[in-house]
């Protein structure tokens, strides 16, 4: 038996394809835990979708911000982008179903040692916090009043976390922490105009996972979202990932023409083997 982090896919079936056939992945004895972000920008989303929930249990996929933002245009209540690539999946004859299965996938999940996130984790947030707070996103998003929820979910305020938040700022700060954090302040104050690398961040901001006092800096975290993290200063995605204050990042911008990377999981947490595959895209708009 073996287990996988795999980071974005964004839409990518053909490199996720290649990269289950590379590590010869059995759905009756392997199990995969993608990072979120499995749509939108890419040429696929539809053939990712089927690929994933045709695989049942041996496929855990968490929500990413393109994930949220299909689900989203789907119920109607977000416009579609300029540079999103959706129109298949939501025209697609088994679109009912496979939008069901996505609005049904978690926003956190802890397993074998590690706890996995798309975007990232706020310094006063510890993992049981964390597993809470995304289990409120998860009921919100399983319910039948997902469309009216999402409609409020959108947004940059508040810009931090408080435990006395309620209702569509309490949901809003959690889903931008999840799906969208890179670089924050001590207090969790979160900034949203920068995606550069963790060596340019805003003024007065630190990395997420730099943050000192980070009440999770002793549990291996691996997360997506954020390809300019490992990239070089021309803008390309490294060959390599490495563990950064106990996280782990495995989005290496398979949309953008890097790599797709998974991690095989060693017996211990914290211990991981790298397998990537080249991806054919090369998309330029700003992610």
């Amino acid at each position: 038996m073996s287990l996988y982090l795999i980071g974005d896919l964004q839409g990518c079936d053909g490199p996720l394809k290649r990269l289950l056939e590379k590590i010869s992945f059995s759905p009756s004895t392997d199990t995969l835990y993608l990072l979120g972000d499995l749509v939108n920008r890419g040429p696929d989303s539809l053939g990712v979708l089927r690929r994933l929930s045709a695989l049942g249990d041996a496929a855990q996929s968490l929500l990413g911000n393109h994930d949220l933002h299909a689900l989203a245009v789907r119920l109607g209540v977000r416009k579609t982008k300029r540079n999103d690539t959706l129109d298949a999946l939501i025209q697609a004859d088994d679109s009912e179903y496979l939008f069901d299965w996505l609005r049904h996938r978690p926003m956190a999940i802890k397993a074998h040692g590690w706890l996995m996130v798309h975007a990232g984790v706020l310094p006063q947030w510890t993992v049981a916090q964390t597993l809470a707070l995304a289990a409120e996103v998860e009921s919100v998003l399983r319910g039948p009043d997902i469309k009216t929820e999402l409609a409020q979910m959108y947004g940059n305020t508040p810009e931090k976390w408080h435990d006395e938040l309620t209702g569509s700022d309490r949901l809003r700060v959690i889903v931008n922490a999840l799906t969208r954090l890179r670089f924050c302040k001590a207090d969790g104050l979160m900034d949203f105009t920068s995606n550069d690398s963790a060596d340019n961040p805003p003024p007065g901001f630190t990395p997420w996972f730099d943050v000192p006092g980070r009440l999770t800096k002793h549990q291996p975290i691996a997360f997506g979202h954020w390809s300019t993290l490992m990239s070089d200063n021309k803008g390309t995605s490294q060959r390599t990932t490495q563990m950064l204050s106990n996280t782990l990042p495995l989005d290496t911008g398979c949309v953008w023409g890097g790599c797709l990377t998974a991690a095989r999981l060693g017996k211990t947490a914290g211990e991981f083997e790298l397998i990537q595959i080249d991806c054919e895209q090369a998309q330029k708009p700003a992610r």
